[in-house]
């Protein structure tokens, strides 16, 4: 591989939750430890007030660029005709953005915001990449995967939904290298758990899930939390003043959150999880050989999450209860069921494959400092 320029320069478009920022956020310091002692690294994000990004804004460790647009909503609202006006706006505002910033190449991870960067730099002839995070990729995804240098796969069943002649990497999903590296002494007095016990972790993401938190409600309600266990209980921020309001805030053997910055820590407490079925949430937990019940959201586009749990669960990661049958399950029993049954064979079958691959973030970092070495090299050469 030819030598770098003195600097290299990338920009990430994606975000709008943290299933589309948190690869992001990995690539991009994966990439910049790569590169330490051979190039200066400049990288930065482009992202919306309305994002998960913008929230995050002072603990991203990159400048944070601006666009204003939004999606479609999926009603009758007024807000629909802003759109065209909008889209075109970002595309202007994202052509001055790369003019100024001048990337070796653009990074797209999903999410309405990433559109118009990723046309602005495909018009002006800055090469993308791509990473699709679920089995079903998204609207963007779909859109740009043709002018794409590479779209780097989190699930193989993603490409058969791709343009003919598009050039994929399957990786599997990029987490941040730390997210296993969390101490289970240190995560249990953070969360005030006992070592001895075996803990299920409840994870609805940022914004909980509701079907999750009502059934484990139910099953505490009714059963009380099974001997020998305890919750580590993500609430999501809507959910949580109501399950505490229930609860109360120091039930015994169940520890509440809203959400964590720091999720190597939760991961480390964790035995056992009950979870939504997103592409990070499952990347993650098989990072930290965390077996798991997995309840897709069901109205995901595409249902991409139940798409996403069959795969994990053929790779022997996980179990699958669909949200309809809910009602009819003690969901800490099956919790149960799984830490005493078939979870230690799951357990030793993730760290095995941990062990036999490479990291996405790795793969996809490697080959993004590759792309841009060829580019400076055909650059210098033509």
């Amino acid at each position: 591989m030819t030598a770098l320029q003195q600097t290299t320069r990338l920009v990430f478009a994606g975000g709008g939750t943290g299933g589309h920022l948190f690869p992001a956020i990995a690539i991009a310091d994966r990439v910049k430890e790569m590169l330490v002692g051979k190039t200066e690294v400049d990288i930065s994000f482009v992202g919306t007030t309305r994002g998960i990004e913008f929230r995050m804004r002072d603990q991203l460790g990159y400048p944070l660029h601006l666009v204003n647009i939004r999606g479609i909503v999926r009603s009758l609202t007024l807000k629909n005709l802003l759109v065209p006006f909008l889209t075109i706006g970002s595309l202007i505002r994202s052509y001055r953005l790369l003019k100024a910033l001048s990337p070796h190449v653009v990074v797209g991870t999903g999410g309405y915001v990433s559109w118009p960067v990723l046309r602005a730099a495909t018009f002006m002839g800055i090469p993308t990449v791509l990473q699709e995070q679920n089995s079903f990729p998204g609207i963007v995804t779909r859109q740009r995967a043709s002018a794409a240098e590479r779209v780097y796969l989190g699930f193989a069943q993603a490409r058969s939904f791709l343009p003919e002649g598009t050039q994929t990497m399957l990786t599997g999903n990029p987490v941040r290298r730390t997210i296993a590296d969390g101490d289970r002494a240190t995560a249990c007095r953070r969360y005030n758990l006992a070592q001895n016990a075996k803990t299920i972790l409840i994870l609805g993401g940022s914004q909980g899930a509701r079907a999750i938190n009502t059934a484990v409600t139910k099953s505490i309600q009714s059963g009380g939390v099974p001997d020998g266990y305890q919750i580590l209980w993500q609430t999501g921020k809507r959910d949580y003043k109501e399950v505490v309001a229930t609860f109360g805030p120091k039930t015994e053997r169940v520890s509440l959150f809203p959400f964590a910055k720091n999720m190597a820590q939760v991961y480390a407490a964790a035995d056992l999880a009950v979870a939504r079925a997103g592409a990070l949430t499952l990347a993650e937990l098989e990072a930290c050989s965390v077996p798991a019940i997995l309840i897709p959201y069901p109205f995901a586009a595409g249902d991409h999450q139940r798409k996403n749990a069959e795969a994990s669960v053929a790779n022997g990661a996980a179990l699958l209860i669909d949200e309809k049958n809910l009602a009819e399950k003690d969901i800490l029993a099956e919790a149960v069921a799984l830490g005493n049954g078939p979870a230690v064979a799951m357990t030793r079958t993730m760290r095995q494959a941990q062990a036999d691959r490479k990291p996405a973030v790795d793969m996809i970092a490697e080959d993004i400092i590759t792309l841009i070495a060829q580019r400076q090299e055909a650059a210098v050469g033509g």
